[in-house]
């Protein structure tokens, strides 16, 4: 059986316009939600910074990136996005680095708190697709069977490469990639921070 010039162009055509009406619906639905996943973002990132700091009364400053911070952090598996000086009472006391790295079901991002000695003080994860009741346990810092947070376990540890998952990291079970991918994270923010001086 032959198709017909006509009739090809006729279904070219109506797959055409089903296209264009699709794409002005996903751009009209992207228009109204953007703004709201910004907001909550912004949220996130506010209450992980609080989560990170050493005391409830810190202040942050946000911080230009710089290309070497931005290698730095790279070199380590992490995507640097945004970083801040952490202030106590106007003195700087360290910094807070909004960084990504990757986990099991896609990015994780997260906020990590550095002291002036270039030890960690928090990690407080942002946004996360981890799968739920496995990875989510990781986001969710759950306990370790040595009685510590799978997330403040890193506080005090310091040294960007130096941290690895069954090294001197415990994963939760199950959810190695997920464990490894902050590991990534916090080693990327440590790396930063030792360029920052």
């Amino acid at each position: 059986m032959k198709l017909s010039a006509k009739f090809m162009l006729k279904v070219a055509g109506t797959l055409t316009l089903i296209c264009l009406v699709v794409s002005a619906l996903l751009g009209a639905v992207n228009n109204v939600t953007a703004p709201k996943i910004a907001a909550i973002n912004e949220e996130n990132t506010k209450l992980a910074l609080s989560n990170v700091a050493a005391s409830p009364e810190s202040d942050f400053q946000p911080i230009d990136l710089t290309d070497d911070m931005v290698a730095a952090a790279s070199a380590q598996g992490a995507k640097l996005t945004e970083a801040y000086t952490v202030l106590n009472g106007g003195e700087a006391v360290g910094y807070a680095f909004k960084v990504v790295a990757g986990g099991s079901q896609g990015d994780i991002e997260m906020i990590v708190g550095v002291d002036s000695d270039n030890a960690v003080t928090g990690v407080s994860v942002v946004n996360n697709k981890e799968t739920a009741g496995i990875g989510s346990k990781v986001m969710g810092n759950e306990t370790l069977p040595s009685g510590v947070g799978v997330l403040d376990q890193f506080v005090g540890k310091s040294g960007a490469g130096s941290l690895a998952v069954k090294v001197n990291v415990d994963a939760i079970s199950g959810a190695t990639v997920s464990s490894k991918g902050v590991t990534k994270g916090v080693n990327g923010a440590l790396a930063a921070a030792e360029v920052m001086g």
